[in-house]
């Protein structure tokens, strides 16, 4: 099988690529060339701009692929410019959308693919959405061999989440220097972290099938923990004690803007998903990685070289802001 991906290095791409190279692929990268990366077998990288159309015409027709997956579509440009390209060659175009796209808030605390599209918090959903839109449009009116994979938030050996302030070693940093967390609302809404080897195993085993075809996946663990949960979980992985301090979603998006769309329109919000759909398609999908397993392998990563325990100082003083003036607001009500 002969397969494309955009992109192809980042933290849920690279262990893509990797379960590829096991199935046996032929894997080609087309991307900008400015992260490296290291596989267990040879690839085939083409170096260029995907928002270039003259660019992204030459790739199509460098030859047939079976697969093309876009990990870097962020914008229905974007989506368009690929439809445009690869139109007639390529037997199969992934799309890597995201779970945000679900309605906020929700109807239902069960999440399936059927669950209504609609995200008025954050731009980067509602630029998923109309992706989305033009991919089925083009499925509907063109033929086109589209198939939309939601996941959501998946992490690897190089990343450790957190609700706010990224996914960064700064919670990790933070925790051992003895400061507080941020634990949005009481900590207790409901999360999913979902292993970027176990997301691979389901994403790779839609490649070629026609099943898969005109229709969307989510691909999640079915692991739900409270965020309190996540938290402690970190912390006990890293050998420390933990300090959580809950602070209410609204406030946080008040104290900090930047904050506030992936927070108010994603992870402040209980998610619970269905994965029987993607179960039924590749039954070899069967989530396995705990996060205790998971953090605990990115924690060991991040302590084998002082070099990669990065602590963001300006994130770090913004929790702190945050925290502060969060505890004078309560002191005012005494």
């Amino acid at each position: 099988m002969r397969v494309l991906f955009i992109g192809g290095t980042g933290n849920i791409s690279s262990a893509c690529v990797e379960r590829a190279l096991a199935k046996g692929y032929q894997v080609h990268l087309f991307n900008r060339g400015q992260r490296p990366a290291a596989f267990s077998q040879p690839v085939t990288t083409i170096e260029g701009d995907r928002n270039d159309p003259a660019t992204m015409r030459q790739v199509a027709e460098t030859g047939h692929y079976d697969v093309v997956a876009n990990f870097v579509g962020f914008t229905p440009d974007q989506v368009e410019l690929d439809i445009a390209a690869f139109a007639g060659r390529v037997g199969q175009y992934i799309y890597i959308s995201s779970a945000s796209v679900y309605q906020k808030p929700l109807n239902h605390y069960r999440i399936t693919e059927s669950t209504p599209l609609s995200n008025p918090y954050w731009e980067y959903s509602q630029n998923k959405i109309a992706c989305e839109e033009i991919l089925n449009r083009a499925y509907r009116e063109q033929s086109f061999p589209m198939t939309i994979v939601r996941p959501t938030y998946t992490y690897g050996h190089t990343w450790i989440p957190a609700g706010v302030g990224g996914h960064g070693y700064t919670i990790v940093g933070r925790m051992r220097r003895g400061q507080p967390i941020i634990s949005h609302g009481d900590g207790q809404s409901l999360w999913v972290m979902t292993h970027n080897t176990d997301f691979a195993v389901g994403f790779v085993g839609l490649f070629g099938r026609l099943q898969a075809i005109g229709e969307a996946f989510h691909i999640t663990s079915d692991e739900v923990l409270t965020w309190d949960a996540i938290y402690r979980t970190i912390a006990q992985m890293a050998g420390v004690d933990v300090q959580l301090v809950h602070i209410p979603s609204d406030f946080i998006a008040a104290a900090h803007p930047d904050w506030g769309p992936g927070l108010l329109g994603d992870k402040a919000i209980s998610v619970v998903f269905d994965n029987s759909k993607i179960k039924r398609l590749v039954p070899e999908f069967q989530p396995s990685v705990s996060f205790m397993e998971g953090i605990g392998r990115s924690i060991t990563w991040h302590d084998a070289d002082p070099a990669r325990q990065v602590i963001d100082e300006g994130t770090s003083r913004t929790m702190d802001r945050i925290i502060a003036a969060y505890q004078r607001a309560l002191a005012d009500l005494d």
